[in-house]
């Protein structure tokens, strides 16, 4: 008599981490037919002449052959553009969540630990996890600022392998008090752990870390060009010493981003001017809504230099509900961390999508 196969429940028992197991899968919303304004994408799409262009020159790459000569193209244009120091490099990552991930497998040394704010960029608790590392959440302020006496005292004793220090901060957009990270990036320096400065909002930005790059040994930077406009490019680059990059760079996957996407972003570099355009319209765009916000009842903004802003409502989850159903898509942060309690954050749009974000908002509140 034949043993029937094991069940799919008794196979994935076997086979599959517990603590996978247990963890819920990053969310990702439905948002057909709705004005998309969750995921702080740029609203622009390229001016039709443009994206003629780009089509034809996608027609003529390669996509036979792995893609080699086109990465140390974009490399030393991102370089360029950057204006990246000497003695520094950069290595590329499919999105930043690829560089996030590539960090915590280069430093997964013994009791290692990865330290951050929170709330915060959810991947950096996630790669630390699904590494095997430890991870050190420290609360942030309820006015989501750096809590500098419990960072530092984290730092202190659990001696991080890698500090993130997200500028501006996701969700809460803001910028975090310069002396304050300057201090902890001199205290993560004096215990021979590595601080990563994730620049992922800098198009919409008025501070960077950039030209800090290879004065200090452990410091490095992050950015996307998701917010950029390329979110669907899925290419981040990490900036740092050329021998500490060349170390972590030794783990990244052979081949790591495709061609396509490679020759998209230099197409987008050459027209750095257009996106730049982008920008700041969406800057302007979001000083008014802090301004409109700021007037409307029952909501309460906090300050933003990234393109989304953070909003605390009465009841977050009906003021979504009510936002959905007049067919706009925000995020309902609340459940992230106790200190987003009844937080939307609501990405800056065109100023059409952003005008029908107001009316859904305040009709929510009523």
């Amino acid at each position: 008599m034949t043993t029937p196969p094991p069940s799919i429940e008794k196979r994935i028992a076997a086979v599959i981490r517990q603590d996978v197991k247990s963890m819920h899968a990053y969310a990702i919303q439905d948002s057909s037919g709705l004005v998309k304004l969750d995921a702080m994408e740029n609203p622009f799409r390229l001016p039709e002449a443009l994206q003629r262009e780009l089509g034809e020159r996608l027609g003529r790459v390669a996509i036979n052959r792995y893609p080699v000569a086109c990465v140390g193209q974009v490399i030393a244009a991102l370089s360029a553009y950057v204006k990246l120091p000497g003695g520094c490099k950069l290595m590329l990552g499919n999105g930043s969540d690829e560089l996030i991930s590539l960090l915590a497998m280069a430093c997964d040394l013994p009791g290692a630990t990865i330290l951050a704010p929170l709330p915060g960029f959810v991947m950096y608790e996630m790669s630390a996890k699904l590494q095997g590392l430890r991870f050190v959440g420290v609360p942030l302020s309820e006015r989501f600022e750096l809590d500098e006496d419990a960072m530092l005292a984290a730092i202190e004793r659990h001696r991080p392998a890698i500090t993130y220090l997200a500028c501006p901060n996701n969700p809460t957009a803001n910028l975090f008090d310069e002396g304050a990270v300057e201090r902890i990036v001199a205290a993560i320096g004096g215990q021979n752990g590595l601080v990563v400065i994730d620049e992922a909002y800098q198009p919409f930005s008025t501070r960077t870390w950039m030209d800090r790059v290879g004065t200090l040994p452990h410091l490095l930077v992050m950015r996307t060009l998701s917010k950029f406009g390329l979110a669907g490019v899925r290419l981040g680059y990490l900036a740092g010493p050329a021998a500490l990059i060349d170390e972590v760079d030794k783990v990244r996957p052979p081949y790591n981003i495709g061609a396509l996407n490679a020759e998209a972003t230099l197409f987008a570099l050459e027209h750095a001017d257009e996106f730049a355009r982008q920008a700041a319209t969406i800057r302007s765009e979001r000083e008014k809504l802090l301004a409109t916000l700021g007037q409307t009842p029952g909501a309460e903004v906090f300050p933003s230099e990234a393109n989304m802003l953070l909003v605390r409502v009465a009841d977050s989850a009906a003021a979504f509900r009510g936002m959905k159903e007049r067919g706009v898509l925000v995020k309902n942060v609340a459940g992230m961390h106790p200190l987003l309690a009844n937080c939307l954050r609501l990405t800056v749009g065109t100023p059409e999508e952003n005008a029908l974000m107001i009316d859904a908002l305040r009709a929510s509140l009523k």
